[in-house]
């Protein structure tokens, strides 16, 4: 799978290949069709929630539903990105697709939250081998100067989600069952396989699989469980946790991404600190409205969507733009992100609508950060380091995305949504200080 040379016109200028173009037409539509489903489920699923977790009679393990999926992602991550420098991106792709497919079933029919958690773990493995391959796609197939198009477009394929995912969710959830929520969406997995399929042919090589990752990548799954087990519980098995983290984060993320080195490290911790930001809030957004605020379900998703509409305009700003250092969008990105937040955090007090414009403006902010900051990495990244530190970045998006979601659920079970809320306006509020550090030093 290489890339195509540019075309020239007759004037000697070079004209950068469309998306959507012969070559690239098959591919562009996959990758977007597999974001879509991934998309819509996410925020299918954010708005039914509060109704299953009121249902199955579990609400205390409301948060469990969302940090499964990230903890067990974390692993696949790591899977996924030496399966994928060493053999190739389709057989993670296509192997991820079929685990994500259990996991609906699974969660579909779940007796009991126990059983709903467990179903959302092995949705959680299966998107995480799924998705690191399409950043593998992307860097095989696209030149370098149409990547910012392709993660901005990857981005905009959360616009239909968003407009109707959440509401959606809501109308399944009140009128046909929460449960349709997930079984509802087996279908739309094969089209992204047949679609992908012909693009993926013959891209099987034959390096040696990294086992030292996965066993790091077991640990990191495991301390970040007892870690915010522990947390949840008051227990002494936090401190097991913390050590587990310590070892994977050692060996699967690129040095000084705890200190936030700068460039590459830094864009990698970022990720982590935004989708800790956005996940975190959002997702005690719709029990916060239908608990405090009196919404139904099909309400609150209009919260959500509004916050995804912005994240595609943030994202299409920013794939307007040839210039790919993703420094700006970062820092003015994380700042917006911020702000978005705080805004929730008064809304929970006032009217639950005035979380509408600042999910926007949050949305928007990160919309401008993500893609960005998924540029930065591949510029920063040699060849054959583009599946491990894509790789890296996945599981900073995830174990960012579950220990905020985990932390905050803790803090609501403890001292309520408010508590929450605020632990996630203080990373945002971090990740804003430590977003210049994303560039280069030039001295």
């Amino acid at each position: 799978m290489s890339a195509p040379a540019e075309t020239v016109d007759v004037a000697g200028a070079v004209r950068r290949p469309r998306l959507l173009a012969g070559p690239y037409r098959t591919a562009t539509v996959g990758i977007l069709l597999v974001v879509t489903l991934l998309a819509f489920e996410q925020m299918a699923v954010g708005t039914a929630m509060p109704v299953a977790a009121r249902e199955l009679h579990g609400l205390s393990m409301y948060a469990w539903v969302f940090t499964a999926v990230s903890i067990s992602g974390l692993v696949a991550n790591v899977l996924s990105g030496g399966w994928a420098d060493a053999r190739g991106p389709a057989l993670p792709l296509f192997t991820g697709l079929a685990v994500f497919v259990a996991g609906l079933v699974i969660a579909g029919a779940a007796p009991g939250m126990a059983w709903l958690i467990a179903g959302r773990a092995v949705q959680g493995f299966g998107s995480g081998l799924a998705v690191v391959p399409l950043y593998v796609i992307v860097a095989h197939v696209y030149p370098e100067e149409s990547r910012p198009k392709v993660f901005a477009a990857m981005s905009a394929a959360w616009v239909v989600p968003s407009l109707v995912g959440p509401s959606v969710g809501g109308l399944v959830a009140e009128h046909a069952g929460w449960r349709w929520v997930f079984l509802g969406l087996i279908p739309l997995v094969l089209p992204a396989t047949v679609m992908l399929a012909p693009v993926l042919r013959g891209s099987r090589t034959h390096g040696a699989l990294p086992r030292g990752r996965t066993l790091a990548a077991v640990a990191l799954a495991a301390g970040a469980t007892l870690l915010l087990w522990g947390i949840d519980h008051r227990s002494p098995l936090a401190l097991l946790g913390l050590a587990g983290l310590a070892y994977g984060l050692r060996v699967l993320l690129p040095r000084g991404t705890l200190r936030l080195r700068r460039g590459l490290p830094t864009a990698i911790a970022m990720r982590g600190l935004l989708m800790g930001t956005m996940a975190g809030t959002e997702t005690f957004i719709p029990l916060a409205l239908v608990t405090r605020h009196g919404f139904t379900p099909t309400a609150a998703g209009v919260v959500l969507t509004s916050g995804a509409l912005g994240w595609s305009v943030g994202s299409w700003w920013q794939g307007r733009f040839t210039d790919t250092s993703g420094a700006r969008f970062a820092v003015l990105g994380t700042a917006l992100l911020a702000i978005g937040v705080g805004g929730i955090t008064l809304a929970l007090y006032t009217s639950g609508w005035a979380a509408v414009p600042a999910w926007i403006v949050g949305g928007v902010g990160m919309g401008m950060a993500f893609p960005a900051l998924s540029v930065q990495v591949l510029n920063l990244s040699a060849p054959a380091e583009q599946g491990v530190n894509s790789s890296a970045l996945q599981i900073s998006d995830t174990l960012g995305s579950s220990l905020a979601i985990g932390v905050a659920g803790a803090l609501v079970n403890a001292a309520g949504l408010g508590a929450g809320l605020a632990w996630t306006l203080v990373i945002g509020l971090v990740a804003a200080t430590a977003a210049h550090r994303v560039e280069v030093s030039r001295a």
